[in-house]
């Protein structure tokens, strides 16, 4: 993989989908195992031989595995046999050590006496200086106990009916219990409570969807998307990539100077059954980097509780907006949500991501009695960060849409779009021996595609064959198609596509010009009320941006630009 890192047209592939059905069958048997002796801090002879003995496999290949996981970031396909990788001379407790800590967690710690962890770390000291073997630090310890789950701490400490232990209890038995940031991320989609303008006619358009994702340790807002595209497998995967990757960029593109640090791999993605939450190329893409999916249980509304409290908290903000709908139309009234839109699709994310990063994050969140942003902090000054996200490209494309094509002499077609580029040739010149490619692409930007080798080793980064297009939308693209056949075109190319899109986008921005100087006229025409020199109050007036006439309008940015990672 080291050898495509520095080519931004290839993007490594580590199994996803080239792996044989038998290799990734074997690597979902190791993962459940190996996994949790990788979150150790150390793994001791007794674990080890306890994984070997159920996996069939020796107790220096267990070590093998978990050192391989740990430097692969946590990909479950690292697990698949034949693939070795590094992590050697890591340190690990000692067996006799092990033992001990383990004996004094749970009889000192866990016991109803309720001792502190420095009792702990000061009887884990005695036992090993009676013993004659070297002590292991406090942090050692401490990280051990994290490791036992939050249900048996209460249980053992305040008893199996205590209000502790029923609280991380659901009511069906089990549930998203979170110990730490990222432990457990739920997500969800809904339609926004407002109308939104065009970006140029500044026309009402109709309601754009939100998908968002919280945290449930922190209660902190891990990533957003808002489309006008219904809910998808994609919407959701475009989201999980906000939520791994670094923000910092995307606020400066934005010209935000606020702080968003939230970013990493979930160790549980809990979701709703709706049908787009069981989309392959997000169910392979959670394998992948060794998130697990847990759905929603029907009748059990109280497990998406935490998602739920945080679209009514948004959509009340959002009824502040001009434009908005309210939650009904009882609430709405007489007010006519067309006529008072203001926000475009871009100005509404710009909003809510000043909304989320300035505010949301900020103020006491009655559910923690404390700001999201300030125990996500404690969270990570105590348990430490989450996994980060080796490479953010390399992340978003193993979410996005997976299709099968085979090569033409012209290169790829999807969606009457050609793709082409030179380092297709020799699959070109092969092409009657090849099987259909493996392709993905990102829905908000047509203008290259992802094809994977025929190795299996690398995405390689196809460019639409006519340089010259501009960079358009799977929405537009299907607004453009729509319309070419609603005109009787049996026929529909590319040619006729881009060239819809062109004309749509030029009747818009001539339709504002038009709109524009029709108010300009109306302003010089119509002369401003006299007002008592003594009463006059200078007002600020609210500006509208985006009515330049640049080209800059023609499509919406996506809320996290792949190029900035």
């Amino acid at each position: 993989m080291a050898e495509f890192e520095e080519d931004p047209d290839r993007i490594a592939e580590r199994g996803t989908l080239s792996l044989s059905a038998q290799a990734r069958q074997e690597a979902q048997r190791r993962y459940p195992v190996i996994a949790p002796l990788a979150a150790q801090e150390v793994v001791s002879a007794v674990d080890a031989r306890a994984a070997a003995d159920l996996l069939g496999i020796s107790s220096r290949t267990t070590y093998a595995l978990v050192a391989r996981f740990r430097a692969s970031g946590g990909v479950m396909n690292s697990l698949a046999p034949g693939k070795p990788s590094g992590g050697r001379g890591r340190s690990r407790m000692p067996a006799r050590v092990d033992d001990i800590v383990t004996a004094a967690i749970y009889d000192t710690y866990l016991t109803r006496q309720k001792r502190r962890i420095v009792r702990l770390v000061e009887e884990v000291q005695l036992r090993c200086k009676k013993a004659g073997l070297v002590a292991p630090s406090a942090k050692t310890i401490r990280r051990r106990l994290e490791t036992i789950r939050a249900e048996e701490v209460a249980r053992r400490r305040e008893g199996p009916g205590s209000a502790s232990a029923r609280r991380l209890t659901s009511a069906a038995g089990h549930g998203p219990i979170s110990h730490a940031p990222l432990d457990v991320v739920q997500i969800d989609h809904t339609p926004i409570d407002i109308i939104l303008v065009d970006e140029v006619s500044r026309l009402p358009v109709g309601r754009p969807w939100l998908t968002v994702a919280i945290d449930v340790y922190s209660r902190c807002i891990t990533g957003f998307l808002v489309s006008f595209e219904a809910p998808s497998a994609t919407s959701v995967g475009l989201c999980l990539a906000h939520t791994g990757v670094e923000k910092r960029a995307y606020l400066e593109g934005l010209g935000l100077d606020t702080e968003w640090p939230i970013a990493g791999i979930p160790r549980l993605l809990h979701l709703d059954n709706a049908a787009e939450f069981h989309g392959e190329a997000l169910a392979r893409g959670c394998q992948q980097h060794g998130i697990d999916l847990e759905y929603r249980p029907k009748g059990q509304p109280h497990f998406g509780g935490v998602i739920e409290r945080l679209i009514g908290t948004l959509m009340g903000l959002v009824h502040d907006l001009p434009g908005t709908t309210f939650s009904n139309p009882v609430d709405r009234g007489t007010y006519d949500s067309d006529a008072a839109a203001i926000l475009t699709l871009s100005e509404l994310e710009h909003w809510l991501a000043l909304a989320i990063t300035g505010r949301y994050h900020h103020e006491v969140h009655e559910g923690i009695m404390e700001p999201p942003l300030a125990r996500w902090k404690r969270g990570i000054a105590e348990h430490g960060s989450p996994r980060a996200v080796g490479n953010g490209r390399e992340f978003l494309v193993d979410f996005l849409p997976v299709v099968r094509r085979t090569i033409q002499r012209d290169g790829f077609t999807l969606d009457y779009i050609t793709y082409y580029s030179d380092v297709l040739r020799p699959w070109i010149a092969n092409r009657d021996r090849c099987r259909s490619f493996l392709i993905r692409r990102d829905p908000r930007d047509l203008s290259q595609i992802f094809v994977l080798e025929p190795d299996g080793r690398s995405y390689v980064t196809v460019p639409c064959r006519r340089l010259e297009r501009p960079g358009i939308s799977l929405f537009e693209h299907r607004q453009a198609v729509r319309m070419i056949k609603a005109g009787g075109r049996a026929q529909v190319d590319e040619e006729v596509i881009f060239r819809t899109v062109e004309q749509q986008r030029g009747l818009v921005k001539a339709a504002a010009r038009k709109s524009r100087a029709a108010r300009r006229q109306l302003a010089r025409q119509t002369p401003a009320p006299e007002a008592p020199v003594d009463r006059v109050v200078a007002v600020p007036m609210p500006t509208i941006e985006n009515e330049s006439d640049g080209d800059d309008l023609a499509t919406v940015p996506p809320p996290f630009p792949v190029e900035k990672w």
